[in-house]
């Protein structure tokens, strides 16, 4: 499969990395002559240099005929007129990044319909649902929802006194119709089994009914922590200006720093309760005024990583119970992670992942990329004539580095062990070692 990237900025140059790491083959297209070199000398991809909005561009006969266009410019009008232009010249496919809030919110079904777009990524919108979901489940690191709400993952961080530490999965008592499907211990990808154990600072993943894991979840709350009910966001971009309505329409009392008066002015009309504050969120004076010392949860999202570190650190020195990061660089995560930051996000991974759901298609509905991309949460449709449909799990003889966590069938949800039989129409959720995703999704496709 042939896949377009137009844009080889931050976010193209993601998407280029992780499709090229999937086995695609990937054309990087971009009218900037360093940015493609940077694209030439790092990624295994074709590059084109050339405008990626322009009708000649897509003659070229090493993007004509291709499968999937993915417009990942920063300029929403070029994308569009590049996903026009795809279609008119046989790309089946489309995605457009469009980060513009008036479309998403006023022209998303008329863009669809009129301008061929397939999917529309916005990564900020993506990045803020993320953080909100985070913020309103107190223990976790990550929560993502499948199966239209049916099944719920759960990622949390053990602490040292955890009840739950060095006790045998066998001899844990955990509810049936919660699956522990994954644990990350000093980078390492861990499939559990009844002898394993959660070690204290271990990443661990549960998943399964929803309201069984919000019952469970206590488990993984420290005695002093609850609802959010003070916010502090720092940066009121468009991830923060997505974000504060979020919060301020569940009840929190939300405070959003800026320096920008428009931005703030945007911001706060968005908001019933919250208050948007034109200031600088470096102001030491300032933070300690507005309460920052008893902020629930400080989530500092500016446009520059190193500044979102230093404003988490000074939070932290403060006293704000949880700090939340959003960086474009998906490398700062773990030493942002080691110095004290509670969460990091990136939001170039959050979008790619999309992107990587889209391309893959063939009964996939979603992807998320774990650990920096190093496993992922699949969730597929198994499709009529794959080779796990009918048999039983434990005759499949799956990878060692897939677990099937989950499966939906009708409106029921179920956790499976090595009896159970997947049917075609059924939604399955997964845990999979990101390097051999390719050889597992090949168990749930039908015969071409």
């Amino acid at each position: 499969m042939r896949i377009v990237v137009v844009g080889a900025g931050k976010l193209g140059y993601s998407i280029a990395e992780l499709l090229s790491n999937e086995q695609f083959d990937v054309v990087v297209v971009d009218h900037d002559e360093e940015r493609l070199e940077v694209v030439k000398n790092t990624l295994d991809v074709l590059t084109v240099h050339a405008n990626g909005a322009s009708p000649i561009t897509m003659n070229n006969p090493d993007i004509q005929g291709s499968d999937v266009l993915v417009a990942a410019t920063a300029i929403d009008e070029v994308n569009m007129v590049a996903c026009i232009l795809a279609k008119k010249h046989g790309i089946a496919y489309t995605a457009a990044r469009i980060r513009d809030m008036q479309f998403l919110s006023e022209a998303k079904d008329y863009l669809k319909e009129n301008f061929d777009i397939d999917l529309m990524l916005n990564p900020e919108l993506i990045t803020a649902q993320e953080i909100n979901r985070i913020i309103m489940t107190p223990a976790a690191l990550n929560v993502e929802d499948f199966a239209n709400g049916k099944v719920r993952l759960f990622e949390t961080k053990v602490r040292r006194r955890s009840p739950l530490v060095n006790i045998p999965f066998k001899d844990l008592e955990i509810p049936p119709s919660i699956l522990v499907g994954m644990i990350f211990r000093d980078h390492r990808m861990i499939i559990p089994h009844g002898d394993d154990q959660l070690l204290p600072h271990d990443n661990a993943y549960f998943i399964g009914d929803p309201k069984a894991i919000e019952k469970f979840s206590v488990n993984f709350v420290q005695s002093d922590t609850k609802r959010v009910e003070r916010a502090i966001i720092i940066g009121a971009g468009r991830t923060g200006r997505f974000l504060a309505p979020m919060l301020d329409k569940q009840g929190v009392q939300v405070k959003i720093f800026d320096k920008n008066r428009e931005r703030c002015l945007l911001a706060a009309e968005k908001m019933d309760n919250g208050i948007a504050i034109c200031g600088d969120g470096t102001d030491l004076n300032l933070l300690e005024q507005e309460g920052i010392a008893e902020a629930d949860v400080v989530v500092c999202i500016t446009d520059d990583d190193r500044l979102n570190l230093m404003l988490a650190l000074i939070a932290k020195h403060f006293g704000a119970k949880k700090t939340i990061v959003r960086v474009s660089r998906a490398e700062y995560t773990d030493l942002m992670e080691k110095v004290g930051v509670d969460i990091v996000l990136s939001t170039r991974l959050l979008s790619a992942s999309e992107v990587l759901a889209f391309v893959r298609r063939g009964g996939v509905v979603s992807v998320s990329l774990l650990e920096g991309a190093k496993a992922e949460a699949v969730e597929v449709i198994v499709q009529d004539g794959a080779p796990v449909a009918g048999k039983r799990l434990m005759d499949v003889r799956l990878p060692r580095e897939c677990l099937v966590c989950a499966y939906v069938r009708g409106e029921d949800a179920f956790i499976p062990n090595g009896q159970s039989a997947l049917m075609a129409g059924d939604r399955v959720i997964l845990f999979i070692q990101t390097t051999h995703s390719k050889e597992v999704m090949k168990y749930f496709k039908g015969r071409d």
